[in-house]
């Protein structure tokens, strides 16, 4: 059937919405490309055929090229929610992608990654007076400059802001400022004690 396979990337890529990032389909993109090629070259023998005079292909020439647009928009839909996750994900997780995410990204993906993240290190770096500001700090407004956190793995030594080591090991406890463990927090070496009460 027509387009299939162009919609069946666009369902695949629906699927994951548990956040997580199903590898990049280069078989699926492949083979629908194969079949954009297909039609566009039935389309210039049918449109060759129709200038030299030749009646009644205008119709199947309409339809592969329906087609083709479709195809063209599922591919285009696929990539672009591809990108705006990847761009998520560098908010989420900081400069570094954790090794599980970034083995489902293709080459051209991490190459898009690296780009993105110089650019806006160069801008965080451009603002502000003080030279300058990090905005994927606090992605929702702090209640307290300070957090209690626990250790989920293993992290080796760690410096804080006025120069003291912490040694983060797994299940040791630690009062941090906000600032500081931020990016550990969202890369899942500590996690975020809350007290209810």
């Amino acid at each position: 059937m027509l387009a299939e396979k162009a919609l069946e990337l666009v369902r695949e890529q629906h699927r994951c919405t548990d956040g997580a990032l199903a590898p990049f389909n280069e078989d699926g993109i492949r083979q629908v490309l194969e079949e954009m090629r297909a039609l566009f070259e039935q389309n210039q023998r049918d449109t060759t055929a129709t200038v030299s005079g030749e009646v009644g292909l205008f119709s199947s020439i309409q339809l592969r090229h329906t087609a083709l647009e479709r195809n063209k928009r599922c591919v285009l839909a696929y990539l672009n929610n591809r990108l705006e996750h990847i761009k998520r994900m560098r908010w989420e997780f900081g400069s570094v992608l954790p090794a599980d995410l970034r083995y489902n990204l293709c080459e051209q993906e991490v190459q898009w990654f690296n780009s993105y993240n110089r650019m806006l290190a160069n801008y965080m770096r451009a603002i502000g007076d003080t030279g300058g500001v990090d905005l994927t700090q606090d992605m929702k407004p702090p209640k307290s400059l300070y957090v209690e956190v626990r250790c989920v793995a293993d992290h080796g030594e760690f410096e804080t802001q006025d120069g003291d080591l912490i040694v983060l090991k797994k299940n040791s406890q630690h009062f941090l400022l906000r600032s500081e463990c931020e990016h550990l927090i969202r890369q899942g070496v500590l996690e975020h004690i809350v007290h209810r009460m």
